[in-house]
């Protein structure tokens, strides 16, 4: 029997001179894959560690950057582990369209997980401000992702787009009451 049924890891599974962690565990397991496109969150490393039947645990390795952890938790990691307990059907984090206050830039080719604040009354959002990885503080005041599909490209004010509400990320996990 195992000791885990899942590894979670966090930082050191990009490809700098630091970044060990893909590398390590491959030599102890499978490592399918390890990039996804999205951003924040693209070094994100997903396979099985340990070989004996009955003795392997799943494996995520989350990216090091703190936004980037928390869109790759609550993206992949997070609908994996309701399905690991049991869970089906999967609750569905909805996406609901909302008006964007301001012009947003993005390349197409990967998704995008911005974060916002929504205005319910006008259905409208706005980012938090600057949206690199490594600023917490865009998290922290948001209460949603503004979610650009890949395919997507620079948003202007007064366009359509999708958000994934926080309120069924955080609360309906947590059992935490609204704010």
């Amino acid at each position: 029997m195992s000791l885990a049924d899942v590894v979670i890891s966090s930082g050191g599974v990009s490809v700098g001179k630091a970044d060990f962690v893909s590398e390590v565990i491959a030599g102890l397991g499978q490592v399918p894959f390890w990039k996804m496109a999205i951003k924040p969150g693209r070094p994100l490393a997903f396979g099985r560690i340990g070989g004996e039947a009955g003795r392997s645990a799943w494996l995520f390795g989350l990216p090091g950057n703190p936004v980037a952890v928390m869109a790759a938790f609550y993206q992949f990691v997070r609908p994996a582990l309701w399905r690991l307990m049991g869970v089906d059907p999967l609750p569905v984090l909805a996406l609901l369209p909302a008006v964007c206050t301001v012009a947003l830039r993005k390349a197409p080719g990967r998704t995008a997980f911005q974060r916002g604040v929504v205005d319910p009354v006008t259905r409208t959002v706005r980012p938090t401000g600057p949206q690199g990885s490594r600023i917490l503080r865009s998290m922290c005041e948001a209460d949603c992702f503004i979610v650009l599909e890949r395919e997507r490209s620079s948003v202007a004010a007064g366009e359509s787009v999708n958000v994934q509400l926080f309120d069924g990320l955080i609360r309906a996990a947590t059992g935490v009451g609204k704010r």
